[in-house]
């Protein structure tokens, strides 16, 4: 996803490389190369190729600073912050601990921000290969100090690697999507689930569905879309079994402690929020929920089936893409109905639109595409 910083939409790419482009004109302001992006060909399996920047950045303005993470020829993952301004290289560090692979490990997840932390999540390359576990890495804005990390207490996989990223709360509480594991039975090893964590990524609570052995079992997780905080302390997730849940985020409750379940639909990406609406990014057509009073759903309107990709919400309209077909669509948030619609290609399945102002910009496999809203 861009960013918008000021008058600047900054962009990552697989080429690892960021650039700040002029919100109104789209010329090039700077461009910053970190490294040699990883052939696909040097992997055991994967999907891009090749292999840089795929989470979305985070900008932070307390250091002024543009932070990505970087695959780079090795292979390893590294940390960099660029000045917003310049695109001057301020923070370059490694973000693997001892115990990752680089060569298993995938970044993905947008990266996330709490004070003067950025929180990095891994998961593996498609196709599953490999000794890869879930993990969560933390680095001080500075590039100082030593990485703070999280690893799933599970003997392989349970990726972490959902686009929309970890979400934060506003006392430093991270939630994050966990997908399958490796175990089928026995004890929960906390995959298939959403996790609270410390700001110092200290396990504090978990969830999982009762038939969590089952959904690792056949690859049904919740790891595919990434939790989103609701009002009244409630977090709602959703994944690959086609089951959405409504968690305290309090007391998240372990193995069947939602406080509600209801069939939805198989989703991924990340879910958007207006008010007490929630928009879900489903494979089969975005789906509007109604959430409350108190813990409880109602489904609403239903997109059709084209229109699956993570929304976003500006005003009193949804802006969602068909990524197979490279349609931008802007959608009545009370009704489903489409208000309008704009071709800008071909897009990833994760491509999330960005509304800045009277301005919608779109990452696509070729370049930006920006759009006017009138």
């Amino acid at each position: 996803e861009p960013l918008v910083v000021g008058s600047s939409v900054i962009v990552a790419t697989e080429g690892d490389s960021l650039y700040a482009l002029d919100s109104h004109t789209g010329k090039v302001q700077w461009h910053t190369n970190v490294g040699t992006p990883v052939p696909l060909s040097t992997l055991p399996c994967g999907d891009i190729d090749p292999l840089g920047i795929t989470g979305t950045p985070v900008y932070d303005p307390a250091t002024g600073l543009v932070f990505a993470v970087a695959e780079i020829s090795g292979p390893a993952h590294i940390l960099v912050g660029v000045d917003v301004a310049t695109g001057k290289l301020r923070v370059r560090r490694s973000v693997d601990i001892p115990a990752m692979d680089p060569h298993v490990h995938q970044q993905r997840a947008a990266l996330a921000l709490y004070q003067n932390m950025i929180y990095v999540a891994y998961g593996g390359l498609d196709g599953d290969c490999g000794n890869y576990h879930g993990t969560v890495v933390a680095s001080r804005t500075d590039g100082s100090g030593p990485l703070l990390s999280y690893q799933l207490p599970t003997p392989r996989e349970g990726g972490i690697w959902a686009a929309s990223g970890p979400a934060i709360d506003s006392a430093g509480h991270i939630y994050v999507a966990v997908g399958n594991g490796a175990t089928t039975q026995g004890d929960w090893d906390h995959t298939d689930s959403v996790l609270r964590l410390s700001s110092t990524l200290q396990l504090e609570d978990g969830f999982a569905p009762t038939q969590w052995q089952q959904d690792n079992a056949s690859d049904a997780d919740l790891g595919s879309m990434g939790p989103i905080l609701l009002p009244e302390g409630l977090i709602f997730a959703d994944g690959k079994s086609g089951l959405g849940y409504l968690l305290h985020a309090g007391a998240l409750g372990g193995v069947g402690g939602q406080a509600q379940v209801k069939s939805i639909c198989h989703a991924f990406g990340g879910a958007a929020l207006l008010n007490s609406q929630l928009f879900v990014p489903c494979t089969d057509g975005l789906q509007e929920i109604t959430v409350g009073p108190g813990a409880n759903m109602t489904l609403g309107w239903k997109a059709p089936s084209q229109i699956s990709g993570s929304p976003i919400v500006g005003g009193q309209t949804v802006y969602s893409l068909n990524p197979n077909g490279g349609i931008l669509y802007a959608l009545d948030a009370a009704t489903g109905n489409t208000r309008a619609t704009l071709s800008v290609g071909a897009t990833s399945p994760f491509a999330t639109p960005t509304l800045s102002g009277n301005q919608v910009f779109v990452g696509t496999l070729t370049g930006v595409v920006a759009a006017t809203i009138s």
